[in-house]
């Protein structure tokens, strides 16, 4: 069989994180529906007959009724194909939720808190949604397969490997015991980062939502057979995020900064974080940088460098900071804080001074 296994779109998200250009939630929001557009162009094309998505579809706080409207009527283009979801913490199957309360195409199969198996003729199909934001014990661990001469798929949304005792949980599910079930294959989500661990896979998120999602996002297209496993990454996202780290420690000036920054090599379908190592000469106004910088994709600074500033020029200032070291450098020399205490009270004080 033939299948392709998605997971954490999360539709309608805010995308708050990329606060630099207003219009580029708006942007990013709309990528979303294209990416599910071709998830669903790619389906018609290879005649694929098995659609997992293993939970986060949408954002359940901000989900608009139109964009359900747009995935389902997408849905009814493959009506050949099983859809199957399975809620997850993002969107859990709640009382009053679209999955709980839309009419969806009669090729969609929603899993709930109960386990469930959808039984064909030469696969076996288990799922598990969540009923909630948190979930502590999905019981999924104790499944017993009920014919293993057929396929049999596992579809849930979980935290491979977590531990089971932290406060907020969201199916903590162990990796050794989900490989004694029995499972030819077990499609998950949550972590929005691809990973294949023989057949448990996650496929990562659709696009990618942030800083903290680097590299390529996709969806994964899988052959299976018992006891033969094809599995290829299909990217989807063409934007990306990056992270570029730019040594300051020979900049003295903020134009300096600003003119070594604008000539970086930055490449028009990525999203930049600047990360500025080294040691710093200048005082950092993040905020103002990223205004007067001409690369529109340059959404983020980060200062990450070691503090080399004349301190005892700045406590001679007659403002906020001036006063904040000199307090600082009395402190040094009451309490006998060593200087790299020191730098790094002075370095947390002048940022948190200046944003």
């Amino acid at each position: 069989m033939k299948f392709i296994h998605i997971a954490d779109l999360h539709l309608d998200t805010p995308f708050t994180a990329l606060s630099k250009q207003e219009e580029l939630g708006d942007i990013r929001r709309l990528e979303q529906r294209k990416i599910f557009s071709k998830i669903i162009e790619h389906i018609k094309k290879e005649k694929i007959k098995y659609l997992f998505i293993a939970g986060d579809l949408y954002e359940e706080q901000y989900v608009r009724k139109s964009s359900i409207e747009y995935i389902n009527n997408l849905f009814k283009t493959i009506p050949e194909t099983k859809i199957f979801i399975t809620p997850g913490n993002h969107d859990p199957i709640l009382k009053n939720s679209y999955y709980a309360n839309y009419e969806w195409s009669s090729n969609v199969y929603i899993f709930n808190q109960d386990i469930t198996i959808y039984e064909f003729d030469d696969v076996d199909i288990y799922g598990y949604g969540f009923n909630d934001f948190y979930l502590k014990d999905s019981q999924i661990e104790n499944i017993g397969i009920k014919d293993k001469n057929k396929i049999n798929i596992l579809i849930t949304h979980g935290d491979l490997n977590a531990s089971p005792i932290t406060e907020m949980q969201y199916n903590p599910l162990n990796e050794n015991k989900l490989k004694k079930i029995g499972f030819d294959y077990v499609a998950l989500g949550h972590i929005h980062k691809k990973m294949i661990n023989e057949n448990i896979v996650y496929p990562g998120s659709c696009l990618a939502l942030g800083f903290d999602e680097i590299g390529e996002h996709g969806m994964m297209e899988v052959e299976l057979e018992k006891n033969k496993l094809d599995i290829k990454f299909i990217k989807l996202d063409e934007t990306e995020f990056v992270q570029k780290n730019i040594d300051i420690s020979n900049i003295y000036t903020e134009e300096e900064l600003i003119e070594k920054i604008n000539n970086e090599k930055i490449e028009e379908n990525k999203l930049y974080k600047i990360i500025l190592i080294g040691n710093k000469n200048i005082e950092i106004n993040k905020n103002k940088i990223l205004k007067i910088l001409n690369k529109k994709n340059i959404l983020k600074i980060k200062d990450e460098t070691k503090i080399r500033l004349d301190v005892e020029n700045i406590s001679e200032q007659n403002n906020l900071k001036g006063y904040f070291i000199k307090e600082l450098l009395k402190l040094k020399e009451e309490k006998g804080y060593s200087d790299e205490e020191i730098d790094n009270a002075i370095e947390i004080g002048l940022n948190a001074l200046q944003d």
